[in-house]
């Protein structure tokens, strides 16, 4: 499918100048039969399964809340051990999506997702079967690798979809980043309270089971594959920083932020991030182009994804402690599987508003759609500034700020994608998932620091104040704001007339102002 060249564009589809451009479909490795308007209905399929397959994977990541108080005395260790129960999963995730990005694209992305499926049920089975901290530790792990599966998945669906398509199709995988955690918890609650707490990893690796077999069968795979050799120094050097720097900001609260642990680790995860910046610019294969990366539209769209997963954290945490506190605290008084059922509106406005947002992309362009989500996340943070005195209010506030990640979340990759080579999609919306883990990692410590530092005492224990939560919440809409304004200096896409689809106009440019 021959298209004339147009001035000042590079051979990948996107300029030098790091602004947005039209995606070559000539460089796209698209089964035709998926991209023929009569096979819509398989299309469909193979995308109901990728966000099925997200939705499992990213409900593992609140699977263990219900059960994390008794975490201690059903694994025999201390209160300061069994928060490495959560730690390993978050940080296994974050380390796994660029690294699983850049798998699939060297070797093909169906089978880098048929991977992370069988490990999700691996990780299931390890926990199920554990007994004390350390293999519980580990089979939590190997859950978070699997989240690989979805910058895989979401950079996988403009290869197999119809174009008309095709910004829905990302905009609901995007989403099930937040169904499946919100999901998750009322679930997850009710499970534990009927059955035995194992039954919760046994239920994880049924549906894990489930996804393998749906992937193997229904996931076409594409010769999208581009070769090349894996980095495996990088990836190790990337393992390293961010274990340093994340496992710092996670327990940072637990150790003291001056102490020399905290320091130490901190310290040093940035010194070896920093040696591997150097030597991913000298790499002739690297796991990550950072060069790419450094196209102004990545980068800004990378640090926005820092601001707005902050934002999307921040209320996941706030919303409900306040929810479960005690009436005489100033709390509401909520159990855990009520706390959990008033949030899941919340997950499930996400998935609502996944075709709002595919349509605004496919109308304004992802650059206005993501300033559009950032602002409706930072009205709902200051409406739960004012709605604080009854669990319907705070998830009515909960739907505002899910509605406003939804809409930002799906038009993050599709700014990604549309201003990188086809054969560095995965690693480049790996790398933007890991922006938003540092972002919501980033949360959980400030939001800890600052409901630890206005208490009341409830009895014998202290416990967060209502001012400390009006801060959060304030907090949590500035970091908002901020999303909305670095977004607003994403450099604009430019439509070039010569460079545009000459098979079909039905393919949006991926990012258009």
């Amino acid at each position: 499918m021959p298209t004339s060249p147009a001035s000042g564009s590079s051979a990948s589809g996107h300029d030098d100048t790091g602004s947005v451009d039209a995606v070559h479909v000539d460089a796209l490795h698209v089964d035709p039969e998926l991209t023929d308007g009569r096979h819509t209905n398989a299309a469909i399929a193979v995308v109901a399964v990728l966000c099925f397959g997200g939705l499992v994977a990213s409900l593992m990541q609140t699977l263990i809340i219900p059960i994390q108080p008794e975490l201690p005395h059903l694994l025999h260790t201390s209160i300061s051990n069994a928060s490495w129960v959560i730690t390993a999963t978050l940080l296994a995730a974050a380390v796994a999506m660029p690294i699983a990005g850049r798998l699939g694209d060297m070797f093909g992305k169906q089978r880098v997702m048929l991977v992370s499926a069988a490990l999700l049920v691996v990780g299931s089975l390890v926990c199920a079967l554990s007994a004390s901290l350390v293999p519980m530790v580990v089979g939590r792990a190997i859950q978070g690798l699997a989240m690989g599966f979805i910058p895989v998945g979401i950079s996988l669906m403009r290869e197999v979809t119809p174009p008309r398509i095709t910004s829905m199709a990302v905009a609901a995988m995007s989403a099930t980043l937040g169904v499946g955690g919100a999901i998750g918890l009322p679930l997850s609650a009710w499970v534990a309270q009927q059955w035995d707490w194992r039954a919760l990893f046994w239920v994880a690796a049924g549906l894990a089971v489930i996804v393998t077999a749906l992937v193997a069968l229904l996931v076409p795979h594409l010769d999208d594959g581009n070769g090349g050799h894996f980095d495996v120094v990088g990836a190790i050097g990337l393992a390293l920083g961010l274990s340093g720097l994340l496992i710092a900001i996670s327990k940072g609260n637990d150790w003291g932020w001056g102490s020399p642990t905290t320091l130490g680790l901190l310290a040093g995860g940035l010194a070896i991030l920093v040696i591997w910046g150097a030597f991913e610019l000298r790499h002739a294969d690297p796991l990550v182009d950072l060069r790419a990366t450094a196209r102004p539209a990545v980068l800004l769209t990378n640090i926005a994804a820092i601001a707005i997963g902050f934002g999307m954290m921040a209320q996941a945490i706030v919303v409900p402690q306040i929810l479960e506190m005690p009436t005489a605290t100033g709390g509401l008084g909520q159990t855990l599987l009520a706390a959990g059922l008033w949030m899941a509106p919340g997950g499930l406005m996400m998935l609502v508003f996944a075709p709002v947002s595919g349509t605004l992309i496919n109308t304004i362009g992802a650059k206005l759609t993501l300033a559009i989500g950032a602002t409706v996340l930072g009205l709902g943070y200051l409406s739960a500034f004012f709605l604080m005195n009854a669990p319907w209010q705070l998830a009515l506030a909960s739907v505002i700020c899910s509605a406003g990640v939804g809409i930002g979340y799906a038009a993050m990759p599709t700014l990604i994608m549309g201003a990188v080579p086809i054969s560095e999609a995965g690693a480049a919306v790996g790398l933007n998932g890991l922006m938003r883990s540092i972002g919501t990692t980033s949360a959980s410590a400030v939001m800890a620091l600052v409901l630890t530092s206005s208490t009341v005492t409830y009895g014998s224990v202290d416990v967060p104040s209502h001012s400390a939560f009006r801060w959060c919440f304030l907090i949590g809409a500035i970091a908002a704001f901020v999303g909305v304004a670095i977004t607003m200096l994403v450099p604009a896409a430019r439509r070039k007339a010569a460079s545009a689809p000459t098979v079909t106009d039905e393919r949006p440019v991926a990012a258009q102002a």
